[in-house]
């Protein structure tokens, strides 16, 4: 199977998770300083678990990602020094910039999750359904 889950990406897929919870989480506590801080920490470990540390090093080495490496370290620097808003803003840039490459295996990904998969393969058969269904 071309996406088989050992012990070790479940640990890295929760971290990951645990680091989106708490940046949201963050920025919805009006851009709580402590909270974004830590769902980076737990979002870098979780994607150098998943991917696995040399390839998290390429990844943020590589000639083609340099834009998105340096805005990733600048949002990390802007939320230490208590600009969160500016912080976040700069990494949502990097993250679509270092992992742009990644959607087309993320969007096959999403297709086979049960309910998931249903909603983003067919979003006008939804959206006509919960419009019946409200009128």
């Amino acid at each position: 199977m071309a996406y088989e889950i050992n012990e070790q990406k479940k640990i890295g897929l929760g971290l990951i998770g645990f680091g989106i919870f708490f940046t949201f989480l963050g920025a919805l506590l009006l851009f709580d300083r402590g909270l974004l801080a830590l769902g980076n920490i737990f979002w870098l470990s979780g994607v150098a678990i998943l991917l696995g540390w040399r390839s998290t090093w390429k990844l943020f080495t590589n000639r083609a990602n340099y834009k998105g490496s340096v805005c990733f370290l600048l949002g990390l620097f802007f939320i230490f020094v208590r600009w969160p808003v500016v912080g976040i803003i700069f990494e949502i840039y990097s993250c679509i910039a270092l992992f742009g490459g990644f959607w087309p295996s993320v969007k096959v990904f999403l297709y086979q999750i049960p309910v998931v998969g249903w909603i983003i393969q067919y979003p006008i058969t939804l959206l006509d359904h919960l419009r019946r269904g409200s009128a």
